[in-house]
């Protein structure tokens, strides 16, 4: 006696189809990065939205701005973006360079130089910007 193949069917819903979305696309999108802020970890942009060398700005959930930065080496940082000589909110477009082992950005306006890793001005040690730690997940 043969007994006949069974199948399960499964139904998918339209409304399961818009709950699986977003992980759907967080997955496609590859790796993101987060800053850590006094409300827990918050991603702020795609390991692929930055470009060695190239910064990008990024809006906190508190309405703070961060600029994002990759360097050549694939380290990622993040600093407040207001630069702090003008008040602009410009430090995203700066340019990346560095003093020794010492990675900075140079503020498109007076070219100031902020360390990415301490937040301190390597031209007037008396001022500096936020730092935020940075992961990618």
């Amino acid at each position: 006696m043969t007994t006949a193949p069974t199948f399960e069917a499964t139904v998918t819903t339209p409304e399961d189809l818009l709950a699986a979305a977003p992980a759907a696309a967080a997955a496609a999108a590859g790796p993101r990065v987060e800053v850590r802020t006094a409300g827990g970890w918050a991603p702020v942009c795609g390991l692929s939205d930055l470009l060695p060398g190239r910064g990008v700005a990024a809006l906190l959930p508190d309405g703070g701005q961060l600029a994002v930065f990759q360097d050549r080496a694939g380290r990622t940082y993040a600093v407040g973006n207001r630069d702090p000589f003008t008040g602009a909110y410009v430090l995203s477009r700066g340019l990346l360079g560095s003093a020794g082992d010492r990675a900075f950005v140079a503020s498109p306006l007076l070219k100031q130089r902020f360390d990415l890793a301490t937040g301190r001005c390597l031209d007037d040690e008396s001022v500096a910007v936020p730092v935020y730690p940075v992961r990618t997940r």
